[in-house]
């Protein structure tokens, strides 16, 4: 049986504190809703404001992994296809696994080899 949460999270163990767990929470917290509100606005993901917030992204992955170019598509790739991140991702706001997914992909193309 395919874990149901995705190969990255088979990569990752919390062995952080309580209060680590709680700054990373409300970092993703910052993000995930910055994202909401641009998508919300109609604001493209070829925007330097959306483009900053998957910059912000990228910087907050990198507290546990450093991804590569195709890594970082990857995982964007679980926030579309059937997943527990598109569930978390569309109960902010559907369309948002998208939005996301578009705006990591462009900004990765752009900033990773």
């Amino acid at each position: 049986m395919s874990d149901p949460v995705g190969f990255h999270a088979e990569r990752y163990r919390n062995d952080f504190t309580e209060a680590e767990n709680r700054t990373f929470t409300e970092q993703f917290a910052c993000i995930t809703t910055a994202m909401a509100a641009a998508m919300a606005e109609g604001v493209p993901v070829t925007d330097a404001r959306v483009q900053e917030q998957v910059g912000a992204h990228y910087e907050f992955c990198l507290q546990f992994w450093t991804p590569t170019r195709a890594a970082y598509k990857s995982l964007a790739m679980s926030y579309i296809l059937p997943s527990a991140y598109r569930d978390a991702y569309e109960s902010v706001a559907v369309g948002l696994g998208k939005y996301h997914y578009d705006a990591i992909v462009l900004w990765a193309d752009t900033h990773l080899d």
